[in-house]
């Protein structure tokens, strides 16, 4: 069986191996002609998969994308030529929260905010946004909800109106999948009209899609501000090509790397294969655990005078976006966006830290620390 995978999808050979014969591939790059044989290919968000891509092939039975969003798969035509498909949704989800909850805490400090009088809006609460919703409650932060799909499903779910969050909020945080149609498009949700409803003051995270936040009117936005509005954003519209004139208005800027823990991609693999031996009616013989490096710090005991404000140490000893920040500034020029994926340092998890002591805040389990056995 001929198996063809992104290769920055890690963990691959090891879960799949045992299926067949693994090749790897340039996601950005990949063509027709190399998949001509594939049985299972296995993707990430920047190939997409099409009537082109697949035209050469006639025995493909399983396509995977290691990523939340299909955005970047034709679903009708897979659909059409009857071949499986999954994705792995909240595969790195922890990972990003993670990474908007260092993100926060840096503003927090660079501009001397109290984040539990701040009110956060958080856009797309799906596998992503659910996760930080809890945690922003959790460190005591008001949290305004927006998701018309989940209001619709669920009656008791608690929805604002994306024109009232951009009215009220003073951070927002976007965790929408891409739908460029639909009842509830979302490209370029954050647009020149909408832009103009934020108060001066809000800041934005963008840990999404790029085009979800029109890139171009952000810039107009940031440029002529009289008070500059704070920025991070790890995804940016038209990648690996992004706009350079946005730089010098960003607070934080990243290479849409949030999700890329060790734990959130290899976590993604481990999904696909589990859905593809379910497929092939083969059993999973494999699992992440097993799998996953040994932190280099495995435990920590922390004293009763342990408080919510020292949660953000404790997270730094673990990930400081700064670096990510710092990698970009210095290598997009000179290596480029894409070079900065694939070479991304290793990056854990709060689940790779045990803790022990002989009062542990039940906050912190919820933030997704382990307790030490």
């Amino acid at each position: 069986m001929k198996i063809y995978a992104d290769e920055n999808m890690p963990l691959v050979q090891a879960f799949f191996a045992p299926l067949g014969d693994v090749s790897l591939f340039n996601g950005r790059n990949v063509t027709a002609a190399q998949l001509a044989d594939a049985d299972i290919l296995l993707v990430r968000s920047v190939t997409q998969v099409d009537d082109a891509l697949l035209a050469s092939n006639q025995k493909l039975k399983f396509v995977g994308t290691a990523t939340i969003g299909t955005d970047h798969i034709d679903l009708g035509y897979l659909a059409s030529r009857d071949i499986a498909f999954t994705s792995a949704p909240g595969c790195n989800a922890q990972s990003v929260v993670e990474y908007v909850l260092s993100s926060l805490w840096l503003l927090a400090e660079k501009y001397q905010w109290q984040l539990s009088e701040k009110v956060v809006g958080v856009v797309g609460v799906g596998s992503i946004g659910s996760i930080l919703v809890q945690a922003l409650q959790v460190l005591g932060i008001k949290v305004l909800q927006c998701d018309p799909l989940r209001a619709e499903r669920e009656p008791q779910f608690e929805h604002t109106e994306f024109i009232s969050v951009c009215q009220q909020a003073d951070i927002m945080s976007f965790h929408t999948p891409l739908h460029v149609d639909g009842r509830y498009p979302t490209k370029h949700l954050l647009n020149k009209e909408t832009l103009a409803l934020l108060q001066p003051h809000c800041a934005l995270i963008n840990a999404s899609r790029g085009a979800v936040i029109d890139n171009a009117a952000l810039l107009r936005d940031l440029s002529c501000a009289v008070q500059r509005r704070p920025v991070v954003l790890d995804v940016w519209e038209h990648e690996p090509d992004i706009l350079n004139a946005l730089l010098p208005f960003v607070d934080i800027a990243t290479a849409h790397i949030a999700g890329h823990s060790i734990e959130g991609k290899a976590r993604g693999t481990e999904m696909l294969y589990q859905q593809c031996c379910r497929v092939l009616q083969q059993p999973a013989t494999t699992a992440l655990a097993s799998l996953l490096p040994r932190p280099a710090m495995e435990k920590l005991q922390i004293s009763p005078n342990f408080g919510l404000p020292d949660v953000q140490n404790l997270a730094r000893l673990l990930y400081d976006v700064r670096r990510d920040d710092a990698l970009l500034r210095n290598y997009l020029h000179s290596h480029g966006f894409d070079w900065l994926r694939k070479n991304y340092p290793p990056r854990r998890e709060f689940s790779s830290l045990q803790l022990s002591g002989s009062l542990i805040p039940a906050y912190l389990p919820q933030l997704g620390f382990n307790l030490a056995q």
